[in-house]
């Protein structure tokens, strides 16, 4: 993967936006390890860093393309999967190509068939692409928001970037907070409302979505949505079309110049995608698949089972390890680790973000990106299919909020009533969501309980499935690791979404319909295994060390969270003996020791980032 920057519109003036521009791309240097590049024309600056993971000789970024009289330059982030595909297509048209770069088939796309070209591409993407003869500037994002791309409006110019310390190292775009932004972090996060770039007037090109900056004008379309309808196929059918579509993305996502592993944590997804992948590699000869893992040490000594996570992950790695041949890769993390990265996992967001569930995410890309540059993960297929407990429990399903964030009124009561009043946290949950709801495709003639899941289906897609996304991108590409996601499959994901209940949910179990699918790859216990999340730390130890670091800010009247939360409520979180929260506040494993982190997190981020609040 890469990171891109820059701006279109103003004048540029030399050196002083040379300048601008370097500091910008130079903050995404960690997305891109590899090279750096720069393009300047009167009106556009563009940026890149790149990650070599397809054609490290001939993928050089920005790349350049001329017909006639007028010049294409592209920055790009991201993989095509169908690649060859579009090459083939191009070549009859009369393209050539000096690489096998899909950057190059890319520029191409556009140059044949403008920005109806997205609609072409299997892949993860973010780019930018410069018109020189039209002045025109056009952005694009995947289609399920795998990579990200925000922008910001600054008098005559269109400032964006991968991430939001791209934008903010350009001098024109503030570290500002107004009410919505401080809803943002204090009501949704981590998660956040789609398209929202949560500081001022700063916002994120949302999935499936291109923009068009031209003669000072802002154009934005969506250039794909899910579309309800009717499925017309038997149960027979069905399964065999999930089986071949999830096996071709993780066959053409194996695809690349550099080692690729997939992660493996003994469930469902991550074990079939493993097992699919380790079959490639032996039909094409190609050595032992490596697979990894992240635990913490003495977990095993502290775990209890609970409804959210009902096992160890151990086990089930060794069995599906031994069962697919795979070289694996055991990742232990130490407590004060984990404490110490709740800071650089923040950097990596640029917001407060999932706690040490990011931070242990962090410290494992980490320690991949040692030995392997690209890794396949099993990431929204509980999305996708339905494996979420609050897919199944009527209460969930029937809530009538976020059903992945309900302890708002705990959340509330820990913040001062100046801030209450000024952003109306239970007001504004409410508005985002029936905002989402309102976007939902209907399917007319549907039953009120079916047309209820395709809701949940939706507000899980566009909403937690975008936050763990965020998560993956942002610790991954910390570490130079690019994360490719099967399951995001965009032809995956369109059929499932019309599939039924009945069949998702087949023998009443979470994501029986994938259960089905995978019948002879994979052993019947693994096949059989309840759902478990991601692992998070269950030592005494983190929560002893997440209390200190709040307890420090607490006590430090320069702290600028203390301007913004009950200071007496706060206190009574940090000094009480056990942990009251038994129901996740976010997530499935976000409890106690998370929340109090997040609020260290949220201090971190106001006196790093300098933030101003409006």
């Amino acid at each position: 993967m890469c990171g891109i920057a820059g701006w279109a519109g103003s004048p540029i003036q030399l050196p002083r936006d040379r300048a601008i521009l370097e500091t910008m791309t130079a903050a995404l240097a960690k997305r891109g390890p590899d090279a750096e590049g720069y393009w300047y024309a009167q009106r556009v600056a563009l940026g890149h860093r790149r990650l070599a993971v397809v054609d490290p000789a001939g993928g050089a970024q920005p790349m350049v393309r001329t017909r006639g009289d007028n010049t294409f330059v592209i920055v790009y982030n991201g993989e095509l999967y169908n690649t060859p595909e579009l090459r083939r297509q191009l070549i009859y048209r009369g393209y050539t190509f000096s690489g096998h770069s899909d950057t190059e088939v890319l520029l191409a796309s556009y140059m044949e068939w403008g920005p109806a070209c997205v609609e072409k591409f299997n892949g993860i993407f973010a780019f930018a692409i410069w018109q020189e003869a039209e002045q025109c500037l056009f952005l694009a994002r995947d289609r399920l928001g795998v990579k990200p791309l925000f922008y910001a409006r600054r008098g005559d110019s269109l400032i964006f970037g991968s991430e939001l310390k791209a934008l903010l190292a350009h001098p024109l775009v503030k570290p500002e907070l107004a009410a919505d932004g401080l809803a943002e972090i204090f009501a949704l996060g981590p998660a956040r409302t789609p398209g929202h770039g949560v500081f001022k007037n700063v916002c994120e090109l949302r999935p499936g979505h291109y923009l068009i900056y031209q003669d000072n004008q802002i154009r934005i379309g969506r250039y794909w949505s899910l579309v309800s309808q009717p499925h017309p196929d038997d149960l027979f059918t069905t399964v065999s079309k999930v089986r071949w579509l999830l096996e071709d993305a993780i066959t053409r996502q194996l695809v690349a110049d550099v080692p690729v592993c997939t992660l493996l944590s003994g469930g469902l997804d991550s074990s079939a995608l493993s097992a699919f992948a380790a079959a490639a590699y032996k039909k094409q000869g190609s050595g032992p698949l490596h697979t990894y893992s992240v635990d913490y040490v003495d977990n095993r000594r502290y775990f209890k089972a609970n409804l959210f996570q009902p096992d160890d992950d151990a086990p089930w790695i060794k069995r599906m390890s031994d069962y697919i041949g795979s070289q694996h890769h055991y990742v232990l993390l130490q407590t004060p680790q984990l404490v110490e990265s709740l800071k650089p996992a923040m950097l990596a967001r640029d917001l407060p973000g999932m706690a040490d569930v990011d931070a242990s995410l962090y410290l494992f890309c980490r320690a991949i990106k040692k030995e392997a540059t690209v890794a396949l993960s099993g990431e929204c297929a509980d999305e996708i299919f339905g494996g979420y407990p609050w897919f199944h429990r009527e209460a969930d399903l029937l809530a009538n909020t976020f059903p992945w964030s309900q302890s708002v009124e705990r959340r509330i009561s820990l913040l001062s009533p100046e801030l209450v009043q000024y952003i109306k946290p239970a007001a504004y949950i409410n508005a985002r969501y029936r905002e989402t709801l309102a976007e939902v495709p209907k399917l007319p003639g549907e039953d009120k309980m079916e047309a209820r899941r395709r809701e949940m289906f939706y507000l899980n897609m566009v909403w937690f499935m975008q936050t763990l996304l965020d998560r993956k991108d942002r610790m991954s590409m910390a570490s130079g690791l690019e994360v490719r996601v099967p399951f995001c499959d965009h032809r995956l994901v369109e059929y499932v979404w019309n599939i039924p209940w009945s069949i998702k949910n087949f023998h009443g179990r979470e994501k029986g319909l994938l259960r089905l699918a995978l019948a002879d790859l994979l052993p019947e216990d693994v096949l059989e295994r309840r759902k478990s999340p991601y692992p998070k730390t269950h030592h005494p130890a983190y929560l002893a060390s997440v209390r200190s670091l709040l307890q420090d800010i607490l006590n430090q009247p320069s702290s600028p969270l203390l301007q913004l939360i009950n200071v007496d409520a706060v206190r009574s979180l940090v000094q009480e003996e056990n942990d009251n929260f038994s129901r996740p506040w976010f997530g499935q494993l976000m409890t106690g020791p998370q929340l109090i982190a997040y609020l260290y997190q949220i201090n971190t981020w106001l006196a790093t980032y300098r933030v101003q609040i409006c």
